[in-house]
């Protein structure tokens, strides 16, 4: 069709829509040209995406700036419509969306960085170089500040110790952060150091640091402790983007919940700066969208959407420490708060449902606030699956389970057969492990706080097997007139056979 066919205002907007391609510095790829564009090239990142996927459709703004960027540094960009291409995406075990993978001469590798523009920026930079680059006064100053965390090995020469250590270290964390190495004299005194040494440089809080221990004797072990503090600033927003920089830390962490539209925003983070200064070394301190992550309030237990709040959270056992939502989120009151968490003189706060007023079904409904007492009654066995109400998995166990407990229903004074709504419900101290899971299967033997974990098949029949297997009461009812009454199951149902005793 020729454009002097359309309307002026069409073929404006087909010429647009054109030129919009046209700018994309994104290459869009099909299995005709993926190794010809691809192979060749030192270093790609190809996103394998569909067009109704709405994580996908959240990525692109980033992915373009991204390419953009990345363009000049000669680092492609690309990526493969998987409704459009699905028989090429199926050969390259595409499960998801996106899927995003590094290519280097062709061979790929999965993408574990952030899914903003800096972030893939970053990231794609990382592997573009070296492990340690090499740094000389003619890159030095462009070099501190080409990432957020930089690290910087001065030698007199590049065999002198720590050199091998921090070589070591720079492969394990190419991804995390740039290192580079100098021995040369100009940049020593450009800035200002003596060798051996390691400086820090960053885009956030204290902006040089120094490693302020001996360092001819570092272990990358010492070097791996210390990037990791100060890869973390005293106080940031947290997402989904870094959340797991906290959660592999294992301190516990600090959320100031805020309306990030509201005027004291700033105010209230200059607020608490100060105590995640003071105690950075104990806890680590975020500040969250609290409009974005409501749920997220709702699940460390800030139950009004009320901001801002502040609760501390053990990373670590899953538990949480909401300061009162009737208290003013200030200095004073953090400080306090988080002083009395750090010398464990707080008890966590457990989420529970109420304790069911009646038990009519053969599966014990269990909740938070009784846990200890039915679990840990060392005269039953108990047997517990805890659940999610969203979870498909465990909608499709429920008749399963229904049965099991129908089975040992006349034992039940001996074995229980339980369920918990995991999110609904908090774990108490006592318990020696966290729900990551559903549905997480968990058995306690009588007379053990031990528990094992369940990990065969979802029958019928394999629980049953592990039921008997791993109980330390005997399944044998006794009825009224003395004899015993062995239950088995036959045919989808529970059933009773009477035996004469022995």
């Amino acid at each position: 069709m020729r454009l002097s066919s359309l309307s002026p205002a069409v073929a404006l907007a087909f010429v647009s829509w054109a030129l919009a391609q046209d700018a994309s510095d994104v290459l869009t790829l099909t299995a005709n040209d993926f190794a010809e564009k691809i192979d060749n090239e030192p270093l790609a990142l190809v996103e394998f995406f569909a067009p109704w996927c709405g994580h996908c459709k959240a990525l692109a703004p980033h992915y373009e700036e991204a390419a953009t960027a990345l363009k000049e540094k000669n680092i492609t960009l690309a990526k493969v419509d998987c409704v459009d291409q699905a028989d090429f995406c199926q050969s390259n075990d595409i499960q998801g969306y996106p899927t995003l993978r590094v290519y280097k001469s062709g061979t790929p590798a999965e993408y574990h960085g952030p899914r903003k523009a800096d972030g893939i920026i970053s990231y794609m930079v990382k592997q573009s170089l070296p492990a340690v680059t090499k740094v000389t006064s003619s890159n030095l100053a462009e070099f501190k500040t080409a990432d957020k965390l930089v690290a910087v090995a001065y030698m007199s020469s590049a065999t002198d110790a720590p050199a091998e250590q921090f070589n070591l270290l720079a492969e394990a964390h190419r991804d995390d952060y740039l290192f580079g190495m100098s021995t040369d004299q100009d940049v020593f005194s450009a800035d200002g150091v003596t060798p051996p040494a390691v400086v820090v440089y960053r885009s956030y809080d204290e902006p040089r640091v120094a490693y302020p221990y001996p360092i001819a004797d570092a272990q990358v072990s010492d070097f791996d402790e210390w990037l990791t503090d100060l890869s973390i600033p005293v106080i940031d927003e947290v997402s989904s983007d870094n959340y797991a920089v906290y959660a592999q830390s294992l301190k516990p962490l600090a959320y100031v919940f805020l309306d990030p539209s509201a005027e004291t925003k700033e105010e209230v983070i200059a607020a608490v700066r100060p105590v995640a200064q003071e105690f950075r070394s104990k806890v680590n301190f975020v500040w969250i969208d609290a409009i974005k992550f409501g749920d997220h309030a709702k699940a460390l237990n800030l139950q009004e959407p009320k901001w801002p709040s502040f609760v501390i959270q053990d990373l670590e056992k899953q538990l949480k420490y909401p300061l009162s939502q009737d208290k003013e989120v200030t200095t004073d009151a953090i400080k306090s708060w988080t002083k009395a968490f750090v010398n464990g003189e707080l008890e966590p706060e457990l989420k529970s449902q109420p304790i069911p007023e009646s038990q009519d079904e053969s599966v014990y409904n269990l909740v938070g606030k009784e846990f200890e007492q039915v679990v840990f009654d060392d005269s039953k066995d108990v047997f517990v699956e805890f659940y999610a109400s969203w979870c498909g998995h465990c909608k499709r166990l429920k008749p399963t389970w229904d049965l099991l407990a129908d089975k040992y229903a006349p034992v039940k004074d001996k074995l229980v057969v339980a369920k918990m709504e995991a999110q609904e419900n908090d774990l108490p101290p006592s318990v020696p492990f966290r729900i990551a899971g559903f549905p997480t299967l968990k058995f306690k033997p009588a007379g053990s706080r031990d528990f094992v974990d369940y990990e065969g098949d979802r029958s019928l029949e394999s629980l049953i097997a592990f039921v008997e297997d791993n109980a330390k009461n005997s399944l044998v009812a006794v009825v009224a007139d003395g004899d015993s009454q062995q239950i088995h199951f036959s045919a989808g149902n529970a059933t009773a056979e009477t035996h004469d005793e022995l």
